[in-house]
């Protein structure tokens, strides 16, 4: 089993939700390692810089433009680069499909290209997701790797480019790439997630009378990660993990969306009403997300530490 050391760490999407999250984690772990991150937007930098100001570098840019991509990756030379960048909307993308459709292909392909023609070694990890895998029948769970990837969303099909991508530089270029699917984890700087967005919207509630609390569709079955959990099994891929490889990342108990409401409404003992809103409905939902995770534990030795009851009660304490 590997156990590799890295003293450059190239963040894509770095003020991104995922991306800082994973920054905090790393800079705990290891107390040497240097980290550079891209980013289009502010995000959550503040939170870095005030943090980390001396452990971190960061540098604004558009990866949809290459040359700009490939100089800043030849001036840094990571040893290491998570590719988080992407716009994640899934509902979103059903409005402006071409928008990021377009954006989430061309700044993985840049990043790939950018790698392959300055001859790097770098271990890329790629952050692609559990949508890809889109509406599997009951005969498909728990989904393994090898599953076909059958995208129902304009957000799925970017990530099933970004995939396949990944998968072609590695096997044809010799890119050193893994793969990471992850499956729902509990993330308090995304609020258009359910957990987040029912933890939100509860939190406002707590003093006030006649609450409606408005939700999508509450049958969906998905598993769940706390945040830790899901930065330690990324952290755990660069370190350990088959090169080449593709993981399911995600939990072992199955939860109906409306049981994780229905906890957050006991944990807070708020009042409310539940009322489906079609505003947050998606065109096409994933309903059955179940994975099977055993290559990923098996390779790395990673497990599953918190429990759903857990991680909701340190959501509403970061939300607070």
């Amino acid at each position: 089993m590997k156990n590799r050391d890295f003293k450059k760490c190239l963040i894509t999407g770095i003020t991104g939700s995922g991306g800082s999250f994973l920054t905090e984690h790393i800079l705990k772990q290891n107390k040497k390692i240097k980290i550079y991150g891209l980013y289009r937007s502010n995000g959550y930098k503040k939170i870095l810089e005030n943090k980390f100001k001396k452990r971190i570098q960061l540098f604004k840019l558009d990866l949809n433009k290459f040359n700009s991509v490939k100089k800043i990756i030849k001036k840094i030379k990571p040893d290491l680069i998570y590719n988080f960048a992407s716009n994640a909307d899934v509902r979103q993308s059903f409005e402006i499909p071409r928008e990021i459709i377009n954006n989430n292909y061309q700044s993985t392909l840049n990043i790939f290209e950018a790698v392959r023609l300055l001859k790097l070694k770098t271990l890329i990890v790629h952050i692609s997701t559990s949508e890809v895998y889109g509406n599997v029948s009951k005969k498909d769970v728990p989904i393994k790797e090898t599953l076909s990837m059958r995208p129902v969303s304009p957000y799925a099909v970017s990530k099933a480019y970004q995939d396949l991508c990944a998968q072609l530089y590695n096997k044809v270029f010799g890119l050193n790439i893994i793969i990471t699917r992850m499956f729902t984890y509990i993330n308090p700087r995304r609020n258009n997630l359910f957990q987040s967005a029912f933890a939100t919207q509860i939190l406002k509630m707590k003093n006030n009378k006649n609450n409606i609390l408005k939700h999508g569709n509450l049958k969906s079955i998905r598993t769940s990660l706390s945040l830790e959990d899901a930065m330690s099994a990324y952290w755990l891929t660069a370190k350990k993990a088959k090169i080449g490889e593709i993981y399911n990342i995600g939990g072992t108990k199955k939860y109906l969306v409306g049981e994780v409401l229905d906890k957050l409404i006991r944990i807070t003992k708020v009042k409310i009403k539940k009322k489906i809103d079609k505003k947050l409905l998606r065109k096409k939902d994933v309903t059955l997300q179940l994975p099977n995770i055993n290559k990923f534990c098996s390779h790395t030795s990673w497990k599953q530490k918190d429990s759903l009851d857990v991680s909701l009660q340190r959501l509403l304490q970061e939300l607070k």
